[in-house]
């Protein structure tokens, strides 16, 4: 639960996470301050940012720049990418972070609602890599974006429908332009995390007692939930030059869950051993 990569090994780059304020996002950014970086945070609520800011630098000695950005309008992207060029110089890398979602079954969503989750989680990826990789190529400038994305974004999932759909549209452009932009040494790469509890996220889509009742590390063969260290460990590793010969990867970081749950006989762990002697008793009769 210790930061696996050399001291400085970011100094003077500087990485844009959108969504940076909060959650999974500030835990990836804190770690790259501690690297050396310098961290640019967008949401679309500037008190949350200028608290972050303030509280990150603090821990770290590291820089922040935050501004406010709807992923969704891509001239405040633009505006984005403006701000930290004019206070860091050139931008090295590019985390889309920023997501949404509802659990809830589709029919009770209107479409109104599936656009909202889209809107964010797509379009705003799209909208932040477009932005970003077109600067970088006007310039002759290397670069990697890194997307977060979530295991159902492969299998896709019930009553998180239009999350699935952004993820996997997420997934594809990530895949795409991994080929399409090497060309230009861009490199694209996402992280696909299981539960890393998050007070935000948690929440929202299991409130009160329900995540008690659904605990999400009863589903994950190591039996504990994701510590944010992992996360930022796994996600500098992607940004960085180490990881120069990856490119068009998902890695998923979530302790075995998707492969558990995929499994049809997985959930069989829950026999007790004396069951498992009356079958095997059973097996030639």
């Amino acid at each position: 639960m210790t930061g696996m990569l050399r001291e400085n090994c970011f100094k003077d780059k500087t990485i844009i996470i959108t969504g940076g304020g909060t959650g999974l996002g500030r835990s990836m950014g804190k770690y790259l301050l501690e690297l050396g970086a310098n961290l640019v945070i967008t949401s679309r609520k500037l008190e949350v940012l200028q608290k972050a800011a303030i509280e990150l630098q603090e821990q770290t000695g590291g820089r922040v720049l935050p501004v406010t950005c709807d992923v969704r309008k891509y001239e405040e992207i633009e505006n984005v990418i403006r701000a930290a060029e004019e206070k860091f110089g050139a931008i090295h890398g590019v985390v889309n972070n920023a997501a949404g979602n509802f659990i809830s079954p589709t029919e009770r969503l209107s479409h109104r609602a599936f656009d909202i989750i889209v809107d964010i989680v797509l379009k705003g990826t799209y909208y932040t890599t477009l932005a970003a990789g077109k600067n970088w190529i006007s310039k002759k400038q290397h670069g990697v974006f890194l997307n977060i994305v979530t295991t159902y974004a492969w299998t896709g999932s019930g009553f998180v429908v239009p999350s699935a759909c952004g993820k996997a549209g997420v997934l594809a452009l990530t895949r795409s332009l991994a080929v399409e932009w090497a060309k230009y040494n861009i490199r694209s790469n996402a992280i696909a995390p299981g539960p890393f509890p998050t007070e935000g996220a948690w929440s929202r889509l299991l409130p009160g007692d329900l995540v008690k009742k659904f605990d999400p590390a009863q589903r994950i063969p190591l039996k504990r939930v994701g510590d944010h260290q992992e996360l930022g460990n796994l996600a500098a590793y992607l940004l960085s030059d180490y990881s120069g010969y990856i490119n068009g990867e998902v890695i998923t970081i979530d302790g075995g869950e998707w492969l558990r749950n995929g499994g049809e006989f997985s959930h069989l762990e829950s026999i007790p051993p004396e069951m498992w002697d009356v079958l095997e008793k059973t097996r030639g009769k």
